[in-house]
């Protein structure tokens, strides 16, 4: 059935930032879709939880601390999951962050560095790590978490806006150079979604959030889960001819 290209079964999916918000989400739709998951953010503790949540529906779960900004963390999380499972089949690079609000004459070079070692940085390096051991194993998927804002940028989020368009752009090189070896690579754009990104955002600009949902034509805030069809979508087979491409998540604000 038709419906079985949308399986991930013998799938060993490594997602980054996946403790809480999208990447929780994301890993426990992908487990219920079949895979094995391994999940990676700073904190341990917190992954324990989720790999607990994903064992419950019977499949197989390897939390692993690590800060993605970080080359030997990269190289630690890679050796990690190829020791315990073998392959990795499907990578989600979700890990993200905005630590402050600042205007692109305020700005220092901390706040960069911060952003775009993890945002972009990071995000390249552990695609290229994953990209290898893919290629050993006859291809696989990458989805890179951008942005709507990687398209539009908002005032006082420029240096976030310049990371999640380097991470479009990061998508079309790849996928461009990486096809050759059956290696898929798509971003997924989400509007605004109730993270504890999304909501630090809310919390500092309280008149945000009423202004973005009256500028979204299905009138609310998204939750992690909306997400999810969409990651399950570039993961499995169901997107076999899709490549290089970014979908847009975003309840329609690009309409307006």
């Amino acid at each position: 059935m038709y419906i079985d290209k949308y399986r991930l079964d013998g799938k060993v999916a490594l997602i980054t930032g996946g403790s809480r918000g999208i990447g929780r989400a994301t890993a426990l739709g992908f487990a219920e879709a079949g895979a094995t998951v391994a999940i990676a953010s700073r904190k341990l503790p917190d992954l324990e939880n989720v790999a607990k949540e994903i064992k419950k529906l019977g499949r197989k779960a390897l939390p692993v601390a690590a800060h993605v900004g970080r080359m030997e963390d990269i190289n630690n999380l890679v050796s990690k999951v190829t020791n315990e499972f073998g392959e990795i089949d499907i990578l989600v690079n979700n890990a993200g962050t905005s630590p402050a609000l600042a205007s692109s004459l305020d700005v220092d070079e901390r706040l960069w560095d911060s952003i775009l070692n993890l945002n972009l940085k990071g995000l390249f390096f552990l695609s290229q790590a994953v990209a290898k051991v893919m290629k050993e194993h006859g291809g696989g998927k990458i989805i890179n978490v951008a942005s709507m804002d990687g398209f539009k940028p908002e005032a006082n989020i420029g240096t976030y806006a310049i990371s999640k368009a380097g991470v479009i752009m990061v998508t079309k090189v790849m996928a461009l150079e990486l096809a050759q070896y059956n290696i898929r690579v798509n971003a997924l754009a989400p509007g605004n979604v109730h993270t504890r990104l999304g909501d630090s955002r809310f919390l500092a600009m309280p008149e945000y959030k009423g202004e973005m949902i009256k500028r979204t034509p299905l009138g609310r805030i998204a939750d992690p889960d909306d997400m999810v069809g969409a990651m399950i979508y570039l993961a499995s087979d169901a997107s076999s001819f899709v490549t290089g491409e970014c979908i847009v998540v975003a309840g329609g604000i690009f309409l307006t």
